[in-house]
């Protein structure tokens, strides 16, 4: 008897009737004789709904003051889920327990709105699975040492999934979600995209990274972690489609290399159009000057992306860095409040209409010029590039917002992604 973790996204919980057919598919699987955990998300819209709420109350920026009650707040979505998933199985006839993350509990760090799992206790859980009961656990949500309900951030629920297909040392964690797998790109953006029947973790984990939205970076990172293995699948496929089927449908992402995984250069293409450009400029190019400006956006809590500095002149150089779209404004803030007094430079500008555009395979370790092909491609396209980061498996580059798409098509033909894996 396997253990089996499932995660429901939003769209495949977006009403009673997607309910109705999400319990058919868990009951299913049940009934062949595994042990099921289901991690929902909020039904789709209703985290948004339920934000934009806090937001005629406090249209201002709210501040660190707000972020326990946001967290309270938000986290009602998951609890909706969970609660009608679990009357919609004991209508099928199957028993079963639903859990908010403070009852497991799943615990947290006290990171309001951006939490990181620290640990979870599945005694509960265990019991009930034990007892024949599918178990029915919040996505998105814990509880910190203090009592206080926190949340992970958006697509938490993807990180909760997995988090707990770890901590049970689950046999597969299937995140189902409203595609059927990972593809070579966008599909509404490049229609010649392919999907993919196997992506390694490290080729993943840089798409997730780089923007790419089916699965949340740190789920990825805990799956890697943890060895877990993961299947991203649609719950849009016929609920009664034979089991054997399902468990070989959507994109694997597997953690070894093998003859039979696509060994293409380039695996795909992702992109990002949530980021932000923020720029320090004539700062003295003096050691420690880094620390001075990135060490208090990180204690904001603030995640910086993509860093360049330029060359220095006269004893001045210009410091550059990306940050999300929603952190723009509170970083100039940041900046201008904490930092800029003391630190000597000339001005902050920033930049809130640029995007990220990287290619992303295993295959680049071993072959040279494949950064060069993509500047050259962007370059017959007539798109400038503002900013790169590379590593090993990726190589990413900071555009004008308007120019993703093209880029992103341009790029996808120039690698031959539209074709068939040899």
């Amino acid at each position: 008897m396997a253990l089996i973790v499932h995660k429901y996204g939003g769209t495949s919980m977006g009403s009673t009737e997607r309910i109705r057919l999400v319990a058919k598919r868990v009951a299913k699987w049940a009934r062949a004789g595994h042990q099921m955990v289901v991690v929902p998300s909020a039904m789709s819209g209703e985290t948004n709904r339920l934000l934009g709420l806090a937001k005629e109350l406090a249209p201002a920026k709210p501040g660190d003051a707000y972020q326990r009650e946001l967290d309270m707040l938000a986290s009602t979505g998951e609890q909706v889920s969970v609660a009608l998933l679990a009357i919609a199985l004991q209508g099928e006839g199957m028993e079963s327990v639903s859990y908010a993350g403070w009852q497991v509990p799943i615990l947290t760090n006290s990171a309001h709105t951006k939490a990181r799992i620290e640990s979870i206790d599945d005694q509960k859980v265990r019991v009930d699975l034990a007892a024949g009961k599918v178990v029915i656990v919040t996505g998105f949500q814990g509880v910190d040492e203090a009592g206080n309900i926190t949340t992970l951030g958006r697509g938490g629920s993807d990180t909760s999934a997995v988090a707990v297909a770890a901590a049970m040392k689950a046999s597969e964690c299937l995140i189902y979600t409203d595609v059927d797998g990972i593809y070579t790109t966008d599909p509404r953006v490049v229609p010649e995209a392919r999907r993919l029947q196997t992506v390694g973790f490290e080729e993943m984990l840089e798409m997730a990274s780089m923007g790419s939205k089916v699965l949340q970076i740190r789920s990825v990172e805990f799956a890697g972690k943890y060895k877990v293995p993961l299947r991203v699948l649609s719950s849009f496929t016929p609920w009664d489609i034979d089991i054997e089927i399902e468990a070989k449908s959507g994109t694997l992402i597997t953690f070894e290399e093998d003859e039979n995984m696509e060994q293409a250069i380039v695996s795909g293409i992702a992109f990002n159009r949530d980021e932000a450009k923020v720029s320090v400029l004539g700062v003295p190019d003096t050691p420690g000057i880094a620390y001075q400006i990135l060490g208090a956006v990180a204690d904001a809590n603030i995640e910086v992306d993509v860093i360049i500095q330029n060359v220095s002149k006269d004893g001045k150089t210009d410091f550059s860095f990306t940050v999300h779209r929603n952190d723009y404004a509170r970083t100039i803030d940041l900046l201008k409040e904490k930092v800029l007094p003391g630190l000597g430079a000339n001005e902050i500008t920033g930049d809130a209409k640029i995007c990220k555009v990287s290619i992303v395979g295993i295959g680049m370790r071993s072959h040279v010029g494949v950064a060069s092909k993509m500047f050259r491609c962007l370059s017959e396209e007539g798109i400038n590039i503002q900013m790169i980061s590379t590593s090993e498996i990726k190589t990413s580059v900071v555009i004008d917002e308007k120019y993703m798409e093209l880029a992103v098509r341009a790029l996808h033909k120039a690698f031959e992604l539209d074709q068939p894996a040899a």
